[in-house]
């Protein structure tokens, strides 16, 4: 399956490239973050396939009395499991609390409150399909994978314990911006599972 994969940068080239007919064969949108959701809602008209998302430390808290809180179109995966086609997809949002009344930012012990939330997701998916995930989108990347130093892109621990326990075979994230001439890698496997910094976009062709 391919998947376009987009992060926390609008990126002008991708309208005249959904315009155009240069994402005609993607069959799934991933939203890791910190994007406008008119962004996310074009993409969704231009490409009509089905559109996943996690809210990043950027955008509004979720209101579900509030259609400025939410991208039409798409469905917001945050603590959320679903099945599309034959792939489980999961998905974590936020990131490490560096503002006291930040949005949609956590403590390291917030986060994995909210990460365990996922587990009778997760444990339904085992037993019913014979493993918990195939894919987990997130904003933050995993603690001391792609993150950074400063306080406010330290990445979340509770990511490194999903990827142990649920062994998605990738894992898609923002929040960290690498640019092409960064020394950092900008993809690193840790067991199976791929992980993917995917600033500002990517189109990956996912294995089942």
């Amino acid at each position: 399956m391919k998947i376009l994969a987009v992060s926390d940068q609008v990126v002008d080239r991708i309208y005249a490239l959904s315009s155009n007919g240069h994402f005609q064969d993607v069959e799934l949108i991933l939203g890791c973050g910190d994007l406008p959701y008119e962004y996310l809602e074009y993409l969704v008209t231009m490409l009509n396939v089905p559109l996943f998302y996690v809210p990043g430390n950027h955008d509004p808290q979720f209101d579900i009395k509030s259609v400025a809180s939410r991208a039409q179109g798409g469905s917001n995966l945050d603590l959320k499991t679903v099945r599309h086609k034959k792939f489980l997809i999961g998905g974590l949002g936020g990131c490490i609390r560096y503002r006291p009344d930040g949005i949609n930012q956590y403590t390291q012990t917030e986060a994995y409150t909210r990460a365990f939330k996922l587990l009778p997701k997760l444990f339904l998916n085992q037993m019913r399909y014979g493993r918990a995930l195939d894919i987990l989108i997130s904003h933050s990347p995993p603690y001391d994978i792609h993150d950074d130093t400063d306080p406010a892109h330290r990445g979340l621990k509770a990511l490194n314990w999903l990827i142990r326990i649920a062994k998605p075979r990738y894992h898609f994230h923002g929040h960290t911006h690498f640019f092409k001439n960064n020394i950092v890698n900008a993809e690193t496997t840790v067991g199976i599972t791929k992980i993917m910094n995917v600033y500002p976009y990517k189109t990956i062709n996912a294995n089942f």
